[in-house]
């Protein structure tokens, strides 16, 4: 059985690679996430203050991957 994956808001917070980003969680915790294979692809660029969907596992808490901008 596959595990659910656990997803967040978080906010962008700085850029640490060209697919790599330090991100502010809600419960402020930092975590370094990276760009989902399609927004990688696709280019996608993101500035501090951006508002992203990110998914994460249930067992690790230190990373995870960015889907999509949130918009608002």
């Amino acid at each position: 059985m596959k595990d659910a994956s656990i997803l967040t808001h978080g906010t962008v917070r700085e850029q640490v690679k060209p697919v790599l980003f330090r991100v502010a969680l809600p419960n402020g915790k930092e975590i370094l996430a990276h760009l989902s294979k399609e927004l990688a692809e696709a280019g996608a660029v993101f500035e501090p203050g951006d508002v992203l969907l990110v998914e994460m596992t249930p067992y690790d808490f230190d990373g995870g991957r960015i889907l999509e901008r949130v918009d608002g």
